[in-house]
């Protein structure tokens, strides 16, 4: 046998696929249902306070702490299963209860969960739920049950895996602070199935209101999202009137820059998560293959009327987010142009300005140099006649016509010298 090398993480993905099992729940029964999320955090939790108030539950119990890495938990607290998972931003507990209880939603379900325990979560509860789980599938008595649980206005029923239950929920908070949920199931019906069905229902649940805080961001940001957006254009109205400088307009647009990135900063993230948690929810109701139950709307059409347009409200607001910073990208470019087009004016003024400097310059120093022509001639002649003053004597010449002779000439020297340094010099 060939012996290879296996990857460290080889079996630790293979066992990442099982590790979370549906849970088994024969019919009757009962479940309770909560998640909380740190209000705090917006992108992860404190998993060493979420294992510690795991363990102190555990502890209430008497029974063995699971690794202190895991991510999960199912076990057996006294009579009941309870079952512990972390994700990303959210934990979440799932008891189920063997016995029906004596009366429906009476809430006596979530008692496993001791009531300082609860308190002291560490979070905010984003959800819970009370599940009811009927061993039967008799047509009008689950009607009976259903107009007696559940506001028939907003009431969703379906019979899901083909015909295996029918489930019902009214996504209404009740007067013990839970949603209901029932699931009647013929005996054919096997515990894993019926266990997969209590999981999608809260699975459903979960992660549509992880979805909605994505619209309560959408709402908070569409304000904000106004001013910025009038801003931007009276901004661009501005620029087209050229009523302001582009300099200026381009340190205007630079705060509204500013301000887009820092909103899709805080938004990013609550944003893609919705869509994500949003595309889940609408996996977790088509697996469950829905059926419809004597007319009412199934679970698929209640998010098409209730769930789905807040989603598409954040869709939206992320969509005009990414508008408006694609806007003042666009008219960033433009207000460079122009500020470019100025500076470039600016700049040849500045060049025919020295242009005119220089010949002015050039004029100043033809000047100078005509006139220090005048003066070494001056000093030069002064100097050639005292020399030539004893040679005029003996010649009998007289002084002003020694001068006369002399001049010309020293100032012709005097002008060739100081023209062939001028053209010797770089």
């Amino acid at each position: 046998m060939v012996h290879m090398i296996d990857h460290p993480l080889r079996q630790s993905s293979a066992d990442e696929l099982h590790a979370r099992p549906f849970p088994t729940v024969a019919a009757p029964a009962r479940a309770a249902f909560l998640a909380y999320k740190s209000a705090d955090d917006e992108t992860g939790r404190d998993e060493m306070a979420d294992r510690a108030h795991l363990w102190r539950l555990l502890d209430i119990y008497d029974v063995a702490h699971p690794d202190k890495d895991a991510t999960h938990y199912f076990g057996q607290l006294g009579a009941v299963w309870v079952k512990w998972e972390c994700h990303t931003e959210f934990v979440t507990y799932t008891a189920i209860l063997g016995d029906p209880g004596s009366k429906p939603f009476d809430g006596t379900e979530f008692d496993i969960f001791p009531a300082d325990w609860l308190a002291e979560l560490p979070g905010m509860t984003l959800t819970s739920t009370s599940l009811r789980i009927e061993a039967d599938f008799e047509t009008e008595a689950i009607k009976a049950k259903l107009s007696k649980w559940f506001v028939s206005e907003s009431l969703a029923v379906s019979r899901v895996l083909d015909n295996a239950a029918v489930i019902a929920g009214d996504y209404r908070i009740d007067g013990n602070g839970h949603l209901r949920f029932s699931v009647f199931v013929p005996p054919s019906t096997g515990r894993r199935r019926v266990g997969r069905i209590v999981q999608r229902l809260n699975e459903i649940e979960v992660y549509k209101a992880m979805s909605m805080l994505g619209l309560f961001r959408a709402r908070a940001l569409s304000a904000e999202l106004n001013v910025v957006d009038a801003d931007m254009s009276a901004l661009v109205a501005a620029l087209a009137d050229n009523q302001v400088s582009a300099e200026d307009n381009l340190h205007v647009l630079l705060g509204l820059s500013a301000k887009l990135e820092n909103h899709s900063a805080r938004v990013a993230y609550r944003f893609a998560a919705s869509k994500a948690y949003a595309a889940i929810v609408a996996q977790r109701i088509e697996v469950l293959r829905e059926g419809q139950f004597e007319g009412r709307q199934t679970f698929r059409e209640f998010m098409m009327r209730r769930f789905d347009p807040a989603m598409r409200t954040v869709h939206a607001l992320d969509a005009r987010l990414q508008d408006l910073i694609a806007r003042a990208i666009r008219t960033g470019d433009l207000l460079r142009t122009s500020v470019d087009v100025e500076r470039q004016s600016q700049s040849q003024d500045l060049l025919t300005s020295m242009n005119r400097r220089a010949d002015m310059q050039l004029k100043l120093q033809k000047t100078v140099e005509g006139l220090s022509v005048v003066a070494i001639s001056y000093y030069a002649t002064g100097l050639v006649l005292y020399v030539l003053a004893p040679v005029a004597t003996v010649f009998g010449l007289y002084k002003g016509i020694l001068t006369a002779c002399v001049v010309p000439v020293v100032v012709g020297l005097v002008y060739l010298a100081l023209r062939r340094i001028r053209r010797q010099t770089p």
